[in-house]
């Protein structure tokens, strides 16, 4: 158990809010992923002779790798932040 108590009582924003205190890394992998969708919609009505299942595999390849990306760095900081930065000495 982390300690922490449970409260039932916090609204939508309010759970958005501190699950990206806890986790600052998620929206923006969330924000990069709106991005690599709003670009791929664009592109979409330019992608000339490409298959749309083909582009559609493109699309969704690149925004795993946003997510996945974000996520890596945010594990890196965190892990940082833990072992580096807060080191105790014994």
């Amino acid at each position: 158990m982390s300690g922490k108590v449970p409260t039932f009582d916090e609204t939508h924003s309010d759970k958005l809010a501190r699950k990206a205190r806890e986790s600052p890394f998620m929206p923006i992998g969330i924000a990069g992923l709106v991005a690599v969708c709003a670009i791929g919609a664009y592109k979409y009505k330019h992608r000339g002779a490409m298959s749309t299942s083909v582009f559609l595999m493109q699309l969704r390849v690149a925004a795993q790798g946003t997510v996945v990306a974000a996520l890596s760095i945010g594990l890196g900081y965190t892990m940082a932040n833990e072992y580096i930065f807060n080191k105790k000495e014994d």
